[in-house]
């Protein structure tokens, strides 16, 4: 999982031409939960800045870490004043000083488990919000995404990330929901769809693709391959199913008795 967390560098540009960004309503949902203004907030894994700039522009000073220098390159070309960017893992991170939001977009699941919990927790204030948001990305039609699936089947068996905590996908709070509920540090837990379509020309689409880590993975060769059987079975414009599944928590403050241990 290491491996594929690191292999987006190589493919910055790529990443910031062809990933959609994130809709307004997403900081909507996440800014009318916490309920009061939000200064400053932390991002967790910003890749090229996608869901930085979501931020930056209502005026919250983002703090955008990644490990990777390529994408953190490719994040500050397209940021503004208002982003400090800090080259590393979640892990890596020490509690210098505390947000008001800490969020993740589409980066979570790269994170170490242990300890992940207590390590969001550490970085919040008291009543701070985490949010992470993302969801997969696939043709809405569905005899499209089938040949699509066919047609990378020698090359790639699956091309997402099943939930990190075995979660079914009909159950109805879905990870990392499940994984807050659970650690008994945050209360509040919601889960919330944003619903979103989008239409691109198959260049783009294999573009995109070309993005996700399960193909990166792969010898140049075989990418190339697969790339060309993909793009052999697209029509011209493909309509993408790109929904924006949120989940959000309050840090739950501590407790006297936690205090005075």
């Amino acid at each position: 999982m290491a491996g594929r967390a690191l292999s987006f560098g190589a493919v910055a540009r790529a990443y910031e031409r062809f990933r959609p960004g994130y809709p307004e309503e997403v900081a909507d949902l996440v800014l009318g939960y916490a309920g009061r203004p939000v200064r400053a907030a932390l991002e967790i894994g910003a890749g090229t800045g996608k869901a930085t700039r979501l931020f930056a522009r209502r005026g919250l000073a983002v703090t955008a870490t990644d490990p990777d220098a390529g994408m953190l390159d490719e994040l500050r070309r397209h940021a503004g004043d208002g982003v400090r960017t800090v080259r590393a893992a979640f892990e890596d991170l020490r509690p210098g000083e505390r947000y008001g939001l800490v969020y993740a977009a589409a980066a979570l699941h790269w994170t170490r488990p242990a300890g992940r919990w207590e390590r969001v927790a550490a970085l919040l204030e008291p009543d701070g919000v985490f949010a992470s948001f993302g969801g997969p990305i696939q043709p809405a039609d569905p005899a499209v995404e089938a040949a699509v699936r066919a047609a990378r089947a020698p090359f790639v068996e699956r091309d997402d990330l099943p939930s990190p905590d075995g979660t079914p996908p009909e159950q109805a709070m879905q990870w990392p929901g499940t994984e807050l509920e659970r650690s008994g540090l945050f209360a509040d837990v919601r889960q919330a769809v944003v619903e979103r379509r989008v239409r691109v020309g198959a260049g783009d689409y294999v573009g995109y693709l070309s993005t996700v880590s399960a193909y990166l993975q792969l010898p140049a060769a075989a990418r190339e391959r697969a790339f060309e059987r993909i793009a052999a079975v697209l029509p011209a414009a493909v309509e993408l199913s790109a929904d924006v599944i949120v989940h959000l928590a309050r840090r739950r403050r501590p407790t006297l008795a936690g205090c005075l241990r």
